[in-house]
């Protein structure tokens, strides 16, 4: 299984092209969308996931999510995560999952006791269904993840075949916003979230997964670009995706992105030899002078707007009050939920009804890990437990994989600011439990049995 490079280039080509066509006949999106589950389901019936094709068609289906929201591609707002798992699933059935990851399990019966109490205490008003789905499918996306990707062999070309998968989506959302707003400096009026430069859709998730882009072009650049002209292409695809990045004025993704690459720079030198930790110190000069021209020409761009955004000022250089736009108001009542409930919690669903109530705030949680905390409990506390400590646990026996630090960021430093919106969080998070091999490239991957 070696992907030719000429053979990447043009599939690159052809995702700006996908872009083009979707913005100049915008019904296109619905089709790109229909055809994600219906070349995956033929691609994993005829490999019958032997390479562990379902990661991949995952990835994609990751790093196309915001484009397919942004063009209203999707047949269900939530279609990607229903993807993931679907991909995932229809995997796991054809090579198995390992017996240990039953910790996994645990995680997700951990939660249904808040999905009990949910659905008893949620108001009439409300549609319970779609109150439960909305606030527990990124836990169960979560938990479908993990369960397939916990200690599976995969090697090196492999990472590199889910990276390249979840960028290549990415590029399109990168041409799109270029052609949607092909001048920053005409939209740019203030210092708020900015909705022109992002396509028309929510600055923050847009923000995130172009993070995502970022880091996964920086690492692409790094490790597996073995030609100038990969080199050059990841180079710019990394300082496109920068740029346009900043400019959405949300700082999630960006600050995310820096603090995955950051880490990524960390684990490998830690990891290098003399020589090659040369390397990697001229390496991340480059990368802070490349990051020092590229935020300097963003200030241009917007006329000093965006400096002042990541000063926590208003347009006029007036410091603001308020560092995280209500959302650390909106994780204090949460917190105030699970003191007043500290046990069992007040059930899935309920926090943005309980929030109205005590404080006339309508508004979803921004933060995972608070509203696990008021809407499951103690259960909520056992549940962040397994997640934080098991991937750790795994990387004490298998430190090959030099992306789980990275991986991990991401998802923690996600979950705190856009919760589980997108379905990305919870498949980077579940790609920190692989286990990572340093085989030849032309070597097949052993199909996973249940151990």
């Amino acid at each position: 299984m070696k992907t030719k490079q000429p053979t990447y280039l043009f599939i690159v080509g052809l995702h700006v092209l996908l872009a083009l066509a979707i913005y100049l006949l915008p019904f296109l999106s619905k089709i790109y969308g229909l055809l994600l589950p219906l070349l995956g389901t033929v691609l994993l019936v005829n490999t019958q996931n032997k390479n562990n094709e379902a990661l991949f068609l995952a990835a994609y289906a990751i790093g196309s999510e915001v484009l397919l929201r942004m063009t209203e591609g999707n047949f269900s707002h939530e279609q990607t995560k229903y993807l993931v798992i679907y991909f995932l699933l229809f995997g796991a059935y054809y090579t198995g999952v390992s017996k240990k990851s039953f910790i996994y399990i645990v995680f997700l019966l951990l939660l249904i006791p808040g999905i009990i109490i949910g659905a008893n205490v949620l108001g009439e008003a409300t549609n319970i269904r779609k109150a439960i789905v909305f606030n527990i499918l990124g836990e169960v996306t979560l938990f479908v993840s993990a369960f397939y990707c916990y200690q599976r062999s995969v090697s090196q070309l492999h990472v590199e075949y889910i990276l390249k998968a979840m960028a290549l989506p990415i590029v399109s959302l990168l041409t799109y916003l270029f052609l949607y707003t092909p001048s920053v400096r005409d939209v740019i009026t203030g210092t708020q979230s900015n909705f022109e430069t992002s396509g028309g859709f929510g600055p923050n998730q847009v923000s995130t997964v172009l993070g995502l882009g970022m880091f996964c072009f920086f690492a692409l650049l790094v490790l597996y670009s073995k030609t100038k002209k990969l080199q050059l292409l990841h180079l710019f695809l990394l300082i496109v995706a920068s740029f346009r990045g900043i400019v959405t004025f949300s700082r999630g993704g960006v600050f995310t992105a820096v603090a995955m690459m950051a880490a990524f720079i960390l684990v490998l030198y830690w990891f290098a030899t003399a020589k090659a930790k040369n390397l990697i110190v001229v390496l991340s000069l480059s990368a802070f002078i490349l990051g020092g021209f590229v935020w300097t020409y963003s200030i241009i761009q917007t006329d000093g707007m965006i400096e002042n955004r990541y000063a926590n000022k208003d347009a006029r250089g007036r410091e603001k009050t308020d560092r995280l736009g209500g959302r650390e108001t909106i994780a204090k009542t949460e917190l105030q939920m699970f003191k007043d409930n500290p046990v069992w919690g007040i059930g899935v669903g309920k926090n943005k009804e309980y929030r109205e109530e005590m404080t006339g705030i309508v508004a979803a949680s921004h933060n995972e890990i608070t509203r696990l905390l008021a809407e499951h409990g103690m259960f909520g506390i056992a549940a962040l437990l397994i997640l934080g400590i098991t991937p750790l646990f795994l990387y004490l026996g298998n430190k090959q994989n030099l992306f789980v630090v990275p991986f991990l960021i991401f998802w923690l430093l996600t979950i705190n600011h856009a919760a589980m919106r997108l379905a990305a969080p919870a498949f980077v998070y579940a790609l920190a439990l692989l286990k990572v091999q340093f085989v030849d490239d032309t070597t097949t991957v052993p199909r996973e049995s249940a151990k």
